[in-house]
């Protein structure tokens, strides 16, 4: 009975509107103000300020404070995850509700931070491309990241020997709400996640998870994974012509 009220406690609290709007928010990965989320989710400070409270005392988000700031941030990738599983769930199990899209929904569409890693359909991309390329072996049921991976990530400055490894899951396949398709989580997303955003090749979007492509991200996704943004069916990765074989991935069901 201790889990289930537990559940129904976390699930009041992530039902709430405005707590909800809070936490997507901080699903885009960076630490934002108490201000800036209430702006986020057209509430009052004092509203938000409630809102923070509550979230804090029940450890789905935490508080840094700099100087006379506050900022907070989702507290693990385990709350992400549970974030990003009711995202999938509304988007994919349950009956879907007429929206008008938008130009804000379409570049969430495109490309995007999902926590920490890349998701949309760059994320997508960048997978079939690295399984393609015989770099990761990604399905359902987990991930790998192959020998010739490795020496290509190490290229790519991706730092898979990071001491945080040993708290989180290396390569994780991760369901993309918005493509149906599998992105990679895990330390390997996040690291190229990083990497993408250093290099300048991807720039977050203010009050926004969403990450707008630069004419360098464009050429560096085509020399460097081998995708060809031209392309009109977008992003399908082309074999590179160092490519490991062997690799697969098993499709979704629709």
């Amino acid at each position: 009975m201790v889990g289930t009220a537990n559940m129904v406690e976390v699930a009041a609290l992530v039902g709430d509107t405005a707590r909800a709007t809070i936490l997507a928010a901080l699903m885009g990965g960076q630490a934002l103000t108490g201000s800036e989320l209430a702006f986020l989710a057209r509430i009052s400070r004092s509203t938000a300020s409630e809102h923070l409270s509550k979230l804090v005392e029940a450890r789905l988000i935490a508080i840094t404070k700099q100087g006379r700031f506050r900022y907070y941030r989702i507290v693990s990738s385990r709350v992400a995850k549970m974030l990003e599983s009711i995202e999938l769930v509304a988007a994919i199990d349950v009956p879907p509700r007429y929206q008008p899209r938008s130009m804000k929904d379409d570049a969430l569409r495109f490309a995007r931070t999902c926590y920490d890693h890349l998701a949309g359909q760059v994320g997508v991309a960048i997978a079939d491309a690295l399984v393609t390329n015989g770099h990761i072996i990604l399905a359902e049921e987990g991930g790998e990241v192959t020998d010739a991976g490795a020496r290509f990530l190490a290229g790519f400055c991706a730092d898979l020997t990071s001491k945080s490894r040993s708290r989180r899951l290396f390569c994780q396949p991760c369901l993309d709400w918005s493509e149906r398709r599998l992105h990679v989580a895990g330390l390997v997303g996040a690291e190229i996640c990083r990497r993408c955003l250093e290099l300048g090749w991807l720039r977050r979007v203010r009050d926004s998870r969403a990450l707008r492509l630069t004419p360098d991200g464009k050429s560096g996704l085509r020399d460097h994974f081998g995708l060809d943004l031209d392309n009109p069916e977008l992003l399908r990765p082309r074999a590179l012509a160092s490519a490991g074989k062997g690799a697969s991935v098993i499709p979704l069901r629709r």
